[in-house]
């Protein structure tokens, strides 16, 4: 049967691609994905046809990958992290009810939460949520409620595209919000480039959050009401001690 694969490469590919990752694109004769995503596996995997589309035209990638497989080649449909949190996972099979003769199967990947997490020590060992800032596919009011809600019931908070050029206040907007609950001396925390060249990582406080400038490229963690920085590290109890 035709297929494709949706395939996670983890944050920056490279080291943080799993190995079943690696083996499915060595496997494939084609390579799709957003054009930022290909260029950190063209070198690896400079054998293979690579198809490209830039932003916001993800419906066509998804078609250009299904009609990839009708013609017999195993296709590698590549995001960035997990292809099942913000990634291409949930189109390709919506896509995929009009190409009824070509499999879809899910490659899991390391998403920047984790990822993220690893670098700057162990932000995530209890309840938390991920939101994105993003308000292309989501209405900023419908972010805004999350947002309140997760820091009222004290989540620790992971923040996917905190900023771009379109949205430079959001990040700064969103802690304000979360400030309606948390304490300004909440510890949080940012990566920028994780598992890519130049990956840089600070820990601060929510109120030294709030005027920070991020991009695109940065993922963001906000501690619960028990984070603390221990060693330059940031970390979340989970309670274990108290046992």
């Amino acid at each position: 049967m035709n297929k494709v694969y949706v395939v996670g490469i983890g944050p920056g590919a490279g080291k943080q691609m799993t190995a079943e990752a690696q083996e499915i694109l060595a496997l494939c004769d084609t390579i799709v994905g957003y054009t930022v995503y290909v260029d950190l596996v063209k070198e690896q995997f400079s054998d293979k046809l690579f198809l490209t589309t830039p932003m916001k035209r993800e419906v066509e990638r998804c078609r250009m990958a299904l009609e990839e497989a009708k013609t017999g080649k195993d296709v590698a449909m590549i995001c960035s992290g997990d292809a099942g949190v913000y990634g291409m996972a949930g189109l390709m099979y919506e896509t995929g009810v009009d190409f009824p003769e070509v499999e879809i199967e899910i490659v899991p990947g390391i998403t920047a939460a984790m990822g993220g997490a690893a670098v700057l020590g162990a932000p995530l060992i209890h309840d938390f949520a991920v939101i994105s800032l993003s308000d292309l596919l989501t209405p900023w009011e419908k972010i805004e409620k999350r947002l309140k809600a997760a820091a009222m019931a004290d989540f620790v908070i992971c923040l996917y595209n905190p900023s771009s050029r379109k949205r430079h206040d959001y990040l700064k907007r969103a802690c304000e919000y979360m400030l309606e609950y948390k304490r300004e001396d909440t510890v949080c925390g940012i990566v920028r480039n994780i598992g890519r060249e130049g990956e840089t990582s600070e820990i601060l406080t929510l109120k030294e959050l709030k005027d920070t400038q991020v991009d695109m490229f940065t993922t963001v963690f906000v501690g619960n009401d028990e984070t603390k920085e221990l060693n330059g590290r940031m970390v979340t109890p989970r309670g274990y001690r108290n046992v």
